[in-house]
């Protein structure tokens, strides 16, 4: 998906530097197996979110139409800040 990005970006004319990569956080859960005694028996799952970060160097109306319409795959979010 990082690659997407950076290769619209390009495309469009646009001076890209990244993607870095954020450091990766993880959420752990542990649930009981049993609904009722056997605490000592736990499933444990973890979430882990990998961020990027990319900057786009002056970018025209014409990047920021093609990064708004660029169909990307569930669970990536993308977050737009224009200074």
């Amino acid at each position: 998906s990082a690659m997407e990005i950076v290769e619209t970006a390009k495309r469009t004319g646009a001076v890209v530097r990244g993607p870095v990569p954020l450091p990766t956080r993880f959420r752990r859960f542990d649930i009981l197996r049993s609904p009722h005694v056997n605490k000592t028996s736990r499933d444990q799952f973890e979430l882990r979110t990998h961020q990027r970060l990319m900057d786009i160097v002056d970018p025209t109306d014409k990047t920021v139409d093609a990064l708004m319409k660029l169909d990307l795959p569930a669970g990536v979010d993308v977050e737009i800040k224009l200074q």
